[in-house]
């Protein structure tokens, strides 16, 4: 292995991306319905490799997290502070007994096995299945008042520590949100989510990838019979309003009605909405004909970030309820999105600030409703460097102001400065669309690689620490993990049950969001068979990505003066 060994210490970038190549790899192979996912994977890889003797500089494992750790914040940014209501701290609960359960019980275990500050940090990392805890507490460590080896030593022990109970935590929520949980509560998920799914205005739910082979929205052309001598908007009321003449065929010409016009006698009409008024059409219109090229219509589709305050809370329903007819006439909705997750698309779904819309109908009818709701999200795949480097490099600098109380100087770090002006950025921006544009697949990546990167910088720097670490707990640290993952899953459970009275599609969607673990939300859904859970999963994900990573140093800290 000498030569393996050569080759990555002469070109240590080969050794970071032959960990990312492999550790995904390795995170995509299945035991049953769980994976471990690519940063566990790439942890794994990244600590043998590490075992050869391998680093990489501090300097470039610094500049992987502070792009991750910012991007973390802009993307969660709108939805944190959107959350921040009645509504959503209600569901917050959840996110409060994970911080304050899981600190409770990395206390204890300190205390009971007298784990250093890094074993105990990385406990904290992996049992609560959040990633960016990683990055936080190897951060704070650098600031403790002990030698570079002491430092060295703890940083090594957090990944592995990490790595030990990730594994353990995350099969253990994975089981519990979609297996035992309703058998603990009685309350069957799938029919649950049945049951709310037609409440909310629902016909059957469609999986990943899936389309409806009859499609919602459709067109249709209709001979006016008996809506001759009827107005447009009339015969559209008559229709419920789910239904708008497009073009009207009159003789040789071919025009877009007003909705005052008045149709006549064997006019052909193009009306296009909601397949099930559409339906209605032969009863209130006349008989349906065959389209001809002059009759076509072209349907556009916009993604409309919505921006009033006054929507928060409403559903779906009232607020077209509230625009009327005539503002909402022409445009459907065609889906729901909240910061990286699809909401279920119907009438009696909630929207908040900061959700994205993607709306169908006329280019003139889009443009309309988009004026009054919000703003139109940027097509433009331009990311803007000095928006988003200022907003980086105010971060970082935040993060070095520090007060020393005792012998400890407390700062924010890299973590904490830059999740801060991210989370600001984010939400400023959300806010304001057109400026300091940061497409969404940009920042997604910009928080994968940066999270990926450091992650593999980390294990990597390990070394035979691993070793000496896993010598010393054997599988105290994976029971562990179990056990803190455990706690407060059953405290939420229980609190959300008996005291909330949450529906169990939401509740565990929510219980998953409370670890930050999208395997669990995905189970979830899964086991709902809609999406149902993720009303529950985007609240508490949304408030706990931004808490838990905020514990990192505050573990390092207690935990450093238990010493």
């Amino acid at each position: 292995m000498d030569w393996l060994a050569n080759l990555f210490s002469e070109v240590p970038e080969l050794a970071l991306f032959t960990s990312l190549f492999l550790g995904y790899l390795i995170g995509r192979i299945k035991f049953g319905t769980i994976s471990i996912g690519g940063i566990a994977g790439t942890l794994i890889v990244a600590i043998v490799i590490g075992q050869l003797g391998v680093t990489i500089s501090d300097d470039a494992k610094n500049i992987f997290f502070a792009i991750f750790i910012f991007s973390l914040g802009f993307v969660a940014g709108p939805q944190f502070f959107a959350h921040l209501n009645r509504e959503g701290l209600k569901l917050g609960i959840f996110t409060l007994i994970e911080a304050v359960v899981v600190v409770a019980l990395v206390l204890g275990w300190t205390s009971l096995l007298d784990l250093d500050p890094g074993t105990a940090s990385g406990l904290l990392a992996g049992s609560a299945t959040e990633s960016a805890v990683l990055g936080t507490a190897t951060d704070a460590l650098g600031g403790l008042p002990v030698d570079a080896d002491t430092v060295k030593t703890w940083q090594a022990n957090v990944a592995t520590a990490y790595s030990l109970s990730y594994l353990f935590g995350l099969i253990t929520i994975v089981l519990f949100t979609s297996q035992f949980a309703e058998k603990i509560i009685k309350q069957p998920v799938a029919e649950t989510a049945a049951r709310i799914w037609r409440r909310m205005g629902g016909a059957s739910a469609l999986g990943p990838g899936e389309s409806p082979a009859v499609p919602r929205i459709v067109g249709r052309v209709h001979e006016v019979r008996a809506a001759a001598g009827r107005r447009v908007d009339e015969v559209e009321a008559a229709l419920g309003d789910r239904v708008t003449i497009e073009r009207v065929r009159r003789g040789d010409d071919t025009f877009d009605p007003d909705p005052e016009a008045r149709l006549e006698a064997g006019d052909l009409a193009l009306l296009t909405g909601q397949r099930d008024a559409v339906l209605q059409c032969p009863e209130v219109v006349g008989p349906e004909r065959e389209a001809t090229d002059d009759l076509q219509f072209a349907v556009a589709s916009r993604d409309v970030w919505i921006t009033r305050t006054d929507l928060a809370g409403k559903t779906v329903g009232e607020v077209r309820a509230d625009a009327g007819p005539a503002e909402s006439r022409g445009v459907y909705l065609a889906g729901i999105t909240r910061g990286e997750v699809e909401l279920p698309a119907l009438p009696e779904t909630q929207v908040a600030r900061g959700d994205v819309v993607t709306l169908t109908g006329a280019t003139r009818d889009l443009e309309r409703v988009t004026d009054t709701i919000g703003v139109e999200v940027p097509r433009s795949t331009a990311t803007d460097f000095v928006y988003i480097g200022l907003g980086a490099t105010l971060g970082i600098l935040i993060g070095r102001l520090a007060v020393t109380l005792g012998d400890v100087p407390i700062s924010l770090g890299t973590g904490g400065g830059a999740l801060l002006t991210g989370l600001v950025f984010g939400w400023y921006h959300s806010r304001h669309p057109t400026f300091g544009n940061f497409p969404p697949a940009a920042a997604r990546f910009a928080k994968d690689i940066g999270l990926a990167g450091f992650i593999a910088a980390v294990g990597l720097s390990v070394g035979p620490q691993a070793a000496e670490l896993i010598g010393e707990y054997g599988l105290v640290l994976p029971l562990a993990g179990i056990l803190t993952v455990l706690v407060p899953a059953t405290i939420s459970l229980f609190v959300g049950h008996r005291l909330l009275k949450v529906d169990s599609p939401i509740l565990l969607g929510a219980i998953a969001g409370q670890q930050c673990s999208t395997p669990a939300g995905n189970a979830v859904v899964d086991k709902a068979g809609n999406t149902v859970p993720m009303l529950g999963y985007t609240v508490t994900y949304a408030l706990s990505s931004v808490v838990l990573p905020l514990l990192g140093p505050f573990v390092v800290l207690l935990t450093y003066q238990m010493q």
